[in-house]
């Protein structure tokens, strides 16, 4: 479907659905690592990254985990989208209970909490800056309970695990494509 290769179709809906600098951010931290993953495996980045875009679009008008992601997946079936890039987008949480079983529904779980921790920990560096975020201090946070308290670390290692990438390695694949587009990402 041509709407899911248009980057700036899927932006338009984003856009319309979630205001909040923050989601927005996430929503482009996200595409940026999901779309790294696509290019090391060889996956169509365009795909990808309009999944990972749009995955959050309706949490911010429907944040309950009886709405989000079922609105938005309502929204999308609407617009046109297929099933496929509806499902990855479903299977990202954790309680839909839909099975992640493809690639891109494995990618998109992986990156979804690790790039919000990755974040969390750049924004308490005295320079706020990705750059100087580093594996060993995201893992160090990650022993904090009270740190980025609501970021699920369990699902941050079930990620990897899933991938079949070591932990290490993955953070520092996502720090690493974090780094590239930091300017968008405001790191």
């Amino acid at each position: 479907m041509e709407m899911e290769l248009n980057r700036e179709e899927c932006s338009q809906i984003l856009k319309k659905y979630t205001q909040n600098e923050s989601l927005l951010k996430h929503a482009y931290a996200v595409e940026t690592c999901v779309v790294a993953y696509a290019e090391k495996f060889g996956e169509d980045k365009k795909y990808w990254g309009n999944v990972a875009l749009l995955h959050d679009f309706d949490y911010e008008k429907f944040p309950t985990a009886d709405e989000h992601p079922y609105k938005g997946n309502e929204i999308l079936k609407e617009l046109g989208f297929s099933e496929d890039f509806r499902t990855a987008i479903m299977s990202h949480a954790e309680y839909t209970g839909i099975l992640r079983e493809t690639k891109l529904q494995k990618t998109l779980f992986a990156c979804d909490e690790l790039t919000g921790f990755i974040t969390a920990v750049t924004y308490v560096r005295p320079s706020r800056s990705v750059d100087e975020v580093e594996v060993k201090s995201v893992k160090k946070k990650m022993k904090d309970k009270g740190f980025a308290r609501a970021v699920n670390r369990d699902e941050i290692i079930q990620g990897a695990e899933a991938l079949g990438i070591p932990l290490d390695e993955h953070i520092q694949f996502c720090i690493d494509a974090m780094k590239k587009n930091k300017e968008l990402l405001g790191l």
